[in-house]
């Protein structure tokens, strides 16, 4: 995910309540959005008609001016305007110094510490770091916090909100970023950027990343789905080989050269002396017909010269 990306959705819930708001709900909301944990991007809530109606409103413009503190400007501007603003509370006057560490951010890679202590009016250096380790945190920016040289070297940071007209004041801060650098990773990263000088290659640049990163959800989802199948076929191929040896290592339990049991050679031999039997008693009728075959009855005496004339 990109550095940022995250705080778009969290302005989401702002976005519908603010559908059914005005006037009082309205401010109420304004005050709500900049004070909540994460939301760091207001743009789409300053264009909503419900809200730009309030920049008119006779009791609540002021309302109308801190949405545009918070989506564009800085603490010092705030310390500026003071008077015409609503008074902020202890989360929102953090957070604005935390956008404000951004726009620093965005015009120099190196922020001394001891700019940042006058800017951000912060009593001590243990304070600022807390302020910049804590925007870390929040992914907002990233970078190195170098204590020795007392500066803070950006590596990244989120967009604010572009303010209407300051589009080439934005392509300046991104070229000063290449001319400025002094590691060409960061610069060859910030290349595109650098060389953009009207919206139309802005844009141009957006759609890159945006082609890139779809490319990239792409190559991912080849790269699970070939990861499934690999791991699909290992482990058929190792369920596979734990059942042939779970075979090999059976038991098998013998008991003679016939492999029946003793029950089953009891009965064989039963089987044998009736087949045995059988056989004795067809061997005893054959001699039983052999010797009446033999027996020839002589004829009867009164019988003799019968039948003749």
């Amino acid at each position: 995910m990109e550095i940022g990306t995250q705080h778009v959705a969290k302005l989401e819930p702002f976005l519908l309540m603010s559908k059914a708001a005005k006037g009082a709900a309205a401010a109420k909301l304004i005050q709500d959005a900049t004070s909540a944990p994460g939301v760091f991007v207001f743009g789409e809530l300053l264009d909503l008609p419900n809200i730009q109606e309030l920049a008119t409103h006779e009791t609540h413009s002021r309302f109308y001016s801190l949405l545009q503190l918070f989506a564009y400007k800085t603490y010092a501007d705030y310390i500026q305007h003071k008077d015409s603003l609503p008074p902020l509370n202890d989360a929102q006057t953090i957070k604005l110094k935390q956008l404000t560490l951004v726009s620093l951010a965005q015009d120099s890679r190196i922020l001394p510490y001891n700019e940042l202590l006058r800017v951000l009016d912060m009593p001590t250096v243990r304070e600022l770091e807390d302020l910049i380790i804590d925007a870390i945190y929040l992914d907002i920016v990233r970078g190195k916090l170098d204590q020795k040289e007392g500066q803070f070297e950006i590596e990244y940071t989120m967009g604010r909100d572009l303010e209407p007209g300051k589009l080439e004041q934005l392509l300046v801060s991104l070229q000063n970023w290449c001319v400025g650098s002094t590691r060409p990773m960061h610069c060859a990263k910030l290349t595109s950027e650098c060389r953009a000088s009207t919206t139309a290659a802005v844009l141009a640049t957006l759609d890159n990343k945006l082609s890139e990163l779809s490319n990239r959800t792409v190559t991912a989802k080849t790269m699970k789905e070939e990861y499934d199948r690999g791991y699909q076929s290992t482990l058929k191929e190792v369920v596979d080989k734990q059942k042939e040896a779970r075979n090999a290592n059976k038991t098998h339990v013998f008991t003679g050269r016939s492999g029946l049991t003793p029950a089953g050679r009891a009965e064989l031999q039963r089987e044998q002396e009736r087949q045995q039997q059988r056989e004795r008693e067809l061997r005893g009728k054959d001699n039983e017909n052999d010797e009446n075959s033999m027996d020839i009855d002589e004829p009867a005496e009164g019988s003799k010269g019968k039948g003749r004339k």
